[in-house]
């Protein structure tokens, strides 16, 4: 053999480990650490039987083979791409084979950041948000609030979940809180019509939903949806009727 064909086989082996190195890692059995932060901090993860915890361990996978993770301004740690993609599977679990297109990546700042997506100096009051125009397809997300959005003091809130529910929202090319892709077309103006009378209690302070919620239709979604993934036993205590709609969109399984 060649010195100059040695040579390429050498070049051809380093690139093959150099690319398989770069390769995210998959949720498997011989992942411990992943599994260990899916049982630590992913109570919806916690509640599921055997069975639906290896299908969520996969749909947390293939996000994570699917989706460009990346840090500005900090380093991309293991816990939170398994609490991102947690975020991103939680909402879509029971509708099948989901797959967000209209995402390509996840940009996570330190902490909350401005308009102008500066994450130091006054004014920095964004947890998330769904990027449009030239942002399109990236979603940026404060470790801070993602991280808050997993502990015991998170309540009704988690950030992450909230701008995936936008998500949802926007698959079906407006983003106007109708997912018309989670509900029948004749659920939408019964939709709208709850909607708007619970942002009326809220604006006349008669209820527990997030005052951010009477914002907008868009807005009013991403918070339910929230509170239904961190408190459902609450919401339906609370808001029957609500706790049923979301049902309905989210969990597509037989009751």
């Amino acid at each position: 053999m060649t010195p100059i064909i040695i040579l390429l086989v050498i070049v051809v082996f380093i690139g093959y480990f150099f690319l398989k190195g770069k390769r995210k890692p998959k949720i498997t059995a011989s992942n411990a650490a992943y599994k260990a932060i899916l049982e630590r901090y992913i109570p919806f993860y916690q509640s599921l039987n055997a069975v639906d915890k290896l299908l969520f361990e996969q749909k947390v996978s293939d996000f994570l083979e699917g989706i460009t993770i990346e840090g500005v301004g900090t380093t991309i740690e293991d816990t939170d791409q398994v609490m991102i993609a947690s975020s991103a599977v939680i909402p879509i679990f029971r509708l099948g084979n989901w797959r967000y297109s209209n995402l390509t990546n996840v940009i996570l700042y330190p902490d909350t950041f401005d308009a102008e997506f500066q994450f130091e100096g006054e004014g920095r009051n964004i947890m998330g948000m769904v990027g449009s125009g030239y942002m399109n397809g990236q979603m940026i997300l404060s470790r801070a609030a993602l991280t808050k959005g997993f502990s015991r003091s998170a309540g009704k809130e988690n950030t992450a979940i909230h701008e995936f529910a936008h998500l949802l929202d926007k698959s079906d090319g407006a983003t106007d809180g109708i997912p018309e892709n989670l509900m029948a077309h004749d659920y939408v103006l019964p939709w709208l019509k709850m909607i708007h009378h619970e942002i009326h209690q809220i604006e006349e302070g008669k209820s527990d939903i997030n005052p951010y919620a009477a914002t907008s239709e868009a807005e009013f979604f991403a918070v339910a949806a929230e509170y239904f993934f961190q408190k459902p036993e609450e919401l339906k205590h609370k808001h029957p009727e609500l706790y049923e709609m979301l049902f309905m969109m989210f969990m597509r399984i037989k009751r």
